[in-house]
């Protein structure tokens, strides 16, 4: 969509016809986005924005001057004062946009006289063939809506104040709040939940007699009742939740300040006091099973090699007496087969040649047993098994003798640590303040607590009030209506309720984490300054920014300067506009605001050209001044430039095309 052209005749300061041509196209090949008019305050800028408003939105524009008059009597308020009264008010808006892949232009003209008689003005549609379509006249608002949402319009349509109340303010401002709405489609959600209450309310007092009406409207009543003490105590609640963070951080500061300056060893004294006391008690403990083990069998271990000797030689000895009771019984043996043989029908020959073998058979047998020294401990069977369990005894008292020096070093560490954390410990007189300003800030989380907790359980009675008022309600027209049709509508429509309420929910989040990606990217760009956020999350009730840097730390919004706050408030609108996926012009009045120099030079080369293809700023001279308009230049950025020239004598403005403050 481009607008192409404004006319406006006899509309607030503009007396007479002018026309302020818009087309950004400066031939047919060549298009610089940016249209520039130049005004003073008070000179008719926001007067064109609200022309354009007007033009698009009739009765529905939300215009800067109109504030709570009726249609009428805003229509009489933009007549010019300089003018017959019977002569005709007129603004026109040609814009061309894209339809069935073809380019489409029409003109939207509305017209009015003074006191107009209806009330109202007169709307026309001018075609491509100069005629009036009246069937697209009497469905102007209906179409005007698929081309520019008037919900969203304000993301396109916006002024340097709207900016300043969206940085100021934490969550953002009811007008971007509607737009936000409108553009997550949440609006149409919304508007079908309020319509389905009101179709089931209808139903209901339709087949409903009297005494019924009565009952409904007083169940309705008090469910009304309850849903405003709801939202009131939510908002309390939400107050309330802050108010806790709040008291928490001071007194997490409180606590800290308390560590860093040994509040808490100095109220742990005489505890690290006791636990001395018991580490030494347990050290001489320690230090006695020592000395037991010392009186014990734990010297010899001061003799392992001889205690080995000892332990070698008995197991040997053993040995070769078992050797020699084997061989007596080997030769026994072998003396009663001689016996036997010379009994037996054997010669003597055989016989000796037997005796022969087994001599030097029992001889290869125990040859390499034959003892080289002569035996001298002599020890008998108990006495090794004694000597086993005597070194078996002494390893046990090894093993322990060094788990106990383990322990014994341990506790000295202990002790030693416990001696410096004392050592450490603030003095009581300090102590006693820190400890005063630490159950200062506990009792008031406390208490912030306390008071939050209360809201709570009343904000959960409310529910449980609310929902048993919905189920009397429904219950009422179960048992008392008896129309089938009403019944089935009133039926469905809870049902359609909790479905909207489920759709809603993932509609929000899917867009909005579109929308917070969109949001950080522009507002990195027009910053310049990549390190001072990394995220950016959009709050799904209220809207509000929370920005987070790169270590996922939150960054409040006041530590932000004023010109970067209206960076990020530029940022979300531009965000917005992006998501909102559809290719609009943006008509920006008085946008630099309270800019310093740096953040001006960011908006005017890096936002002015890019936030759209077509881009209408209405500025002061303090605002675009020369250095900007002369960057705009430079960089091709401006198709066409015009100035609104006041006369304050006359309190009548007129447009000069080609001309700027410079």
């Amino acid at each position: 969509m481009i607008f192409l052209e404004l006319v406006l005749q006899n509309f607030g300061p503009y007396s007479g016809k002018q026309v302020i041509n818009l087309n950004p196209k400066i031939d047919e090949e060549n298009s610089h986005p940016i249209i520039l008019l130049g005004g003073m305050n008070g000179g008719g800028k926001t007067t064109l924005m609200d022309a354009i408003r007007l033009a698009l939105y009739g009765t529905r524009a939300q215009c800067s001057t109109r504030g709570n008059l009726s249609y009428s009597d805003f229509l009489n308020q933009c007549v010019n004062n300089k003018i017959d009264p019977v002569a005709d008010t007129r603004i026109e808006l040609l814009f061309e946009h894209i339809e069935n892949d073809k380019p489409i232009k029409y003109r939207v003209v509305r017209s009015w006289t003074k006191n107009p008689k209806d009330g109202k003005d007169t709307l026309g549609i001018l075609g491509d063939s100069d005629t009036w379509p009246d069937a697209l006249v009497n469905i102007w608002d209906e179409y005007i809506e698929n081309l520019l949402p008037l919900g969203i319009s304000n993301l396109f349509l916006f002024d340097g104040e709207q900016v300043k109340e969206l940085a100021e303010q934490e969550t953002p401002p009811p007008v971007v709040v509607d737009a936000i709405r409108g553009l997550l489609g949440l609006e149409l959600a919304d508007r079908l939940a309020v319509d389905l209450d009101i179709l089931v309310n209808r139903k209901l007092k339709e087949v409903g007699n009297s005494k019924d009406l009565a009952n409904l409207e007083e169940i309705e009543t008090r469910l009304n009742q309850q849903q405003e003490d709801y939202q009131t105590t939510e908002e309390k609640l939400e107050t309330l939740k802050n108010q806790v963070e709040e008291l928490e951080q001071k007194q997490q500061e409180a606590f800290d300040k308390f560590i860093s300056e040994g509040g808490k060893i100095a109220a742990e004294r005489n505890q690290l006091e006791l636990q001395q006391d018991t580490k030494t008690a347990e050290i001489e403990q320690v230090r006695q099973s020592m000395c037991e083990l010392a009186a014990d069998v734990l010297p010899l271990a001061l003799i392992p090699n001889l205690l080995n000797q000892v332990q070698a030689q008995g197991e040997k000895e053993f040995r070769h007496q078992q050797v020699q009771i084997s061989k007596d019984l080997l030769l026994e043996r072998d003396k009663r087969l001689l016996s036997w043989l010379n009994q037996v029908e054997i010669s003597p020959i055989e016989v000796e040649k037997i005796q022969s073998f087994l001599i030097q058979d029992v001889d290869n047998l125990y040859a390499k047993t034959i003892q080289t020294e002569a035996p001298w401990l002599l020890a008998d069977d108990e006495t090794l098994s004694q000597l086993d369990n005597f070194i078996y005894h002494l390893q046990n008292s090894k093993v322990s003798a060094k788990e106990k020096l383990a322990i014994l070093k341990n506790k000295e560490e202990e002790i030693h640590t416990l001696e410096r954390q004392v050592q450490t410990a603030a003095a009581p007189e300090d102590y006693t303040k820190l400890r005063q300003v630490l159950e200062t800030a506990q009792n008031k989380v406390v208490e912030a607590k306390a008071n939050y907790e209360t809201i709570r359980r009343r904000l959960a009675e409310l529910e449980t009030i609310i929902a048993k008022s919905k189920r009397e309600l429904s219950e009422y027209t179960v048992e008392n209506i008896k129309h089938k049709n009403s019944e089935h509508i009133i039926t469905s429509a809870a049902k359609v309720q909790n479905t909207l309420k489920i759709f809603r929910e993932k509609l929000t989040l899917r867009k909005l984490n579109k929308l917070e990606e969109e949001v950080k990217n522009c507002f990195l760009y027009l910053l310049h300054k990549s390190d001072l956020v990394h995220r950016i999350t959009i709050d799904t009730k209220t809207f509000s920014l929370l920005l987070y840097d790169l270590n996922g730390k939150p960054v409040p919004k006041h530590r932000l300067s004023a010109g970067e706050k209206q960076l990020l408030a530029i940022a979300f609108l531009w965000g917005l506009a992006k998501v909102s996926g559809h290719r609009l012009p943006v008509a920006i009045d008085t946008p630099l605001g309270r800019l310093d120099s740096s953040h001006r030079s960011n908006l005017v080369e890096r936002y002015f050209p890019s936030a759209s293809h077509q881009v209408i700023l209405l500025s002061t001279d303090t605002e675009i001044g020369k250095k900007e308009v002369e960057t705009l230049r430079e960089n091709e950025a401006i198709a066409r430039e015009y100035l609104l020239k006041y006369d304050s004598s006359t309190r009548q403005t007129t447009v000069v095309e080609n001309q700027y403050f410079w």
